[in-house]
């Protein structure tokens, strides 16, 4: 049996059409279809349920050295509040999983972790955990991510939650204990300026639907969030990226930090920062057609160089997109391909990431 989120009921009312995820029976999309909702979130607010991802707390007595053995990334400067994306690694330095995790305390970390590998990521931590360092599971509380360009203005004018100070990659308030109050993050998978809020479950019906009565709010399901984030280039776990899949390969090096050493898979990880295998790239079609994962990636003399992980239509640029692994050295930026969809091949070119510019906050105080 399918497990279902506290906000189960309130898609239900909303007309949400829900499939399986992870185990869980999540909102697909709702009446207005999955190319609205995108449209929407680009151009004011969405709200979604993400309850099915995992909620841990990390915390004791030099947690953050722990931290830097299980990923490659630095978390002994990081000041409170300060969120840092980063990846779990297996001791051949594959992926287990890409998750955030903030600081919240001196020796207190809180972590959000995908839904299909929550429980394996638990059990890993759980291995691997010295003694004065405990991990607890908080599936109490829901996760709405609250994104688009009026999320700042609804979260002040419904909530009552002031953010404009609050920079991207940082939390509100790192004070959280799994209390009453709303731990609110200003992060987000879509590109858009966004918010995660981590709500008790008693709570969670009655926020999500203060926020879905704006004027500017509309319920996005799972379809759209996958539209959006491959307009941005980020990865999926379980596709583009996996155990077997090292950070460099997956095009994730600027998480790993020259300071730390000795984490699981360390030498593998230096050994692809000087000659990694495989690349990974974004790509756009020039010809008719729609590739998907799986399609074979080749270059302009019709030879197979890679293959892609993730694919479909960018509703923003009005064409199909995708992204996936090529041969080291086999294609750069700019370069033609062909993508051969079921037999037939479609003209396509190298491209950059993210497909499209990033409006969080940073990026816009950046640009101003």
């Amino acid at each position: 049996m399918l497990s279902q989120t506290a906000l189960y009921e309130a898609h239900i009312a909303s007309g949400a059409k829900t499939g399986e995820f992870a185990g869980y029976d999540m909102p697909l999309y709702y009446n207005e279809g999955v190319i609205a909702e995108h449209e929407w979130v680009r151009s004011s607010c969405g709200i979604f349920d993400v309850s099915h991802m995992g909620q841990v707390i990390i915390e004791g007595p030099g947690v953050a050295q722990f931290l830097e053995k299980l990923t490659p990334s630095a978390f002994q400067p990081k000041a409170n509040g300060r969120a840092q994306y980063t990846a779990l690694l297996n001791e051949q330095g594959g992926i287990i999983d890409d998750l955030i995790i903030t600081r919240i305390a001196e020796n207190k970390f809180f972590a959000v972790i995908n839904a299909g590998c929550k429980f394996k990521d638990m059990d890993w931590i759980n291995e691997q955990l010295p003694a004065g360092i405990t991990m607890s599971y908080f599936e109490n509380h829901s996760l709405i991510a609250v994104q688009g360009q009026h999320s700042e203005a609804i979260l002040r004018e419904v909530l009552g939650i002031e953010t404009a100070e609050l920079p991207y990659m940082h939390c509100l308030d790192p004070a959280f204990a799994g209390s009453d109050e709303i731990f609110v993050s200003r992060v987000g998978y879509t590109g858009e300026d966004g918010f995660e809020l981590s709500v008790p479950n008693d709570k969670a019906a009655d926020v999500w639907n203060k926020l879905n009565a704006d004027e500017r709010v509309k319920p996005i399901g799972l379809a759209a969030r996958d539209s959006l984030r491959l307009e941005m280039g980020y990865a999926l776990y379980g596709h583009d990226i996996n155990d077997k899949t090292s950070p460099v390969e997956g095009g994730m090096s600027w998480v790993i930090s020259k300071k730390t050493t000795g984490y699981f898979g360390y030498e593998r990880v230096q050994r692809d920062l000087q000659n990694a295998d495989k690349n990974f790239i974004g790509i756009k079609l020039t010809g008719k057609g729609v590739a998907r994962e799986g399609a074979e990636i080749r270059n302009a003399n019709d030879e197979k160089i890679g293959e892609m992980t993730s694919g479909g239509f960018s509703p923003t640029l009005k064409q199909s997109i995708g992204q996936g692994y090529v041969n080291a050295g086999s294609a750069t930026g700019g370069d033609q391909l062909l993508i051969n969809v079921r037999g037939r091949n479609i003209e396509a070119v190298v491209t950059g990431l993210p497909h499209i510019q990033a409006k969080t906050k940073s990026m816009k105080k950046k640009a101003a």
